[in-house]
């Protein structure tokens, strides 16, 4: 199911993360960090991967579409822990 979230609230999403989060969802979802980084606005496409984000230029950072939100998931159930 695709979701829409701007780029902000998204980065705002990854910083409110307790440190070490971004490797514990890496390492439930079987991906590297870096791939886990890039789905947070993240550019190291060597060493991770694109995760179904499109973002269109707009107010607050732009809008980000998600096609897939286990990552954004995982992420809010680690902020809320």
């Amino acid at each position: 199911m695709t979701r829409a979230i701007t780029f902000n609230e998204l980065r705002k999403i990854k910083d409110s993360l307790p440190d070490g989060s971004l490797h514990k969802i890496a390492e439930e979802l079987g991906i590297t960090v870096e791939t886990v980084r890039n789905y947070f606005g993240g550019y190291n496409y060597k060493d991770g991967k694109s995760i179904g984000i499109h973002v269109e230029p707009g107010p607050d950072g732009g809008l980000v579409m998600l096609d897939d939100t286990a990552i954004l998931d995982l992420a809010l159930k680690h902020s809320q822990s």
